[in-house]
């Protein structure tokens, strides 16, 4: 049974599909595998994506961007001030509640944030059953760590009247290390002109939009063109800006996006050297520059990056959601939870080159439930069949891979344990080159309370 993964971001939204026990990000329909979260309104109706981050030059008053930044807030909070301000679609104030005033040409209509949040979540939903052919509709949504409990309620009712069913809301972090198996910009420069066209609003869009373009540029490599025709008076605008320029312009943005890290090692009493992973999500984390200053903060860690900064959180999402399909009920929105977790060790038997047995913990004891890990083992080719023997506290249990063609490369058994809530456990074996498989499921064995 497949289900959906969704990470609405400020700035982007992307969907991911689990399906036959892998996650996966799907492309929209322009292709594309990250959807600018904006909206545009025309006459009758609105448009959602790319298409409307294009056109937001001519139709800036009626485009919302950065709509995440005031879902669930009301008009006097200070974030929503702040976003009223930067906004160029009008924000206004309806009986103490934000609207978008938005101009159709004939009449003034007022949409809520919540309703421009339902459309970007659509666009996520139609890109998500295109890809899979079918109506599926569970889902786990990501949230930011700081959301409060407005926010997160807007949230997922924006996600419900899209059509999802939410199985769940997490944290963005803890999806980001989900995919990994782990526990469950700011514009360039611009030229000087003679003329000053910070005060023109459609010029700094243009601006703005080739400067987001040479900022991914950048990523990869050394020095990026920034164009813009036609951008003030019929005079066009050109410059190349170098990645050391860039990272000189931009230097203190990165300073301040690496002191919330060490802030919080100081608050839970941690230095880098008790980090031994690190995940790096989020579009700018694909920043060459940041990337070193992370690896310069935590020289002995292993850097996370292998999926897509900007892609790993709804590949989480997706991970736990693929977990929790099939479940009867979910505990939602309780004032307090209690969190089952794995009441003892869970670990794999191998014998290495040597023939010494090894021992390596797949579920510490602790583990929040549901959780999933993957693990690979090898066998000697000449092997017809392959056992994986698992222990835990109270006993062991075993599932042997048989029928096995003999070959002179090893043989590469990928196993995927998944625990649910209740403490039954599924276990999946599969030689990656034949494609033989064989799976149990142990009814109990371990969880706690």
């Amino acid at each position: 049974m497949a289900a959906i993964g969704v990470h609405f971001g400020y700035t982007c939204a992307c969907v991911a599909v689990f399906k036959d026990g892998r996650a996966d990000v799907v492309a929209n329909d322009a292709g594309d595998r990250v959807t600018p979260a904006v909206v545009a309104y025309r006459d009758t109706e609105q448009i959602v994506g790319i298409a409307a981050k294009q056109g937001r030059i001519r139709n800036a008053t009626n485009t919302v961007v950065k709509v995440k930044q005031i879902l669930g807030r009301c008009y006097d909070d200070p974030d929503a001030q702040a976003h009223r301000e930067e906004s160029k679609c009008i924000v206004v104030n309806k009986s103490d509640l934000l609207r978008y005033e938005i101009d159709t040409g004939e009449t003034t209509k007022y949409v809520s944030p919540e309703d421009v949040a339902k459309l970007i979540f659509h666009k996520m939903k139609e890109t998500a059953q295109s890809a899979l052919g079918s109506d599926v509709k569970d889902a786990v949504i990501t949230v930011p760590f700081e959301f409060g409990e407005m926010q997160k309620n807007a949230l997922r009712q924006a996600a419900e009247c899209a059509g999802f069913n939410v199985l769940r809301l997490i944290h963005e972090p803890s999806a980001a290390l989900l995919a990994y198996g782990i526990g469950q910009d700011s514009p360039l420069g611009k030229r000087t002109f003679k003329q000053d066209v910070t005060g023109n609003p459609r010029a700094m869009l243009k601006l703005m939009n080739s400067a987001d373009v040479a900022k991914h540029t950048l990523s990869t490599l050394g020095s990026a063109n920034c164009f813009v025709d036609s951008l003030y008076d019929g005079m066009d605008f050109e410059c190349n800006v170098s990645r050391a320029r860039f990272e000189l312009i931009c230097s203190s943005l990165f300073n301040k996006s690496i002191q919330p890290i060490k802030g919080l090692l100081e608050q839970v009493n941690l230095s880098t050297s008790d980090i031994n992973k690190v995940v790096l999500c989020g579009g700018s984390a694909r920043i060459p520059k940041l990337q070193q200053m992370i690896r310069d903060l935590f020289p002995d860690v292993e850097l996370l990056n292998s999926i897509p900064p900007d892609e790993v959180i709804p590949v989480g999402a997706a991970m736990q959601a693929g977990i929790l399909v099939g479940k009867d009920s979910l505990s939602l929105g309780e004032d307090s939870i209690t969190v089952d977790c794995c009441a003892s060790d869970i670990t794999a038997k191998e014998v290495d080159d040597s023939g010494a047995e090894v021992f390596t913990v797949l579920f510490p004891s602790g583990t929040p439930l549901p959780a999933r890990r993957q693990h690979t083992l090898q066998g000697a080719g000449s092997l017809s069949s392959v056992s994986l023997e698992l222990y835990q506290a109270h006993g062991h249990f075993s599932i042997v891979l048989r029928d096995l063609e003999p070959k002179e490369e090893l043989h590469d058994i990928v196993t995927v344990l998944t625990m649910k809530r209740d403490g039954s456990l599924h276990v999946t074996c599969t030689e990656q080159s034949s494609g033989r498989s064989e799976a149990i499921t142990i009814e109990t064995a371990a969880a706690a309370s």
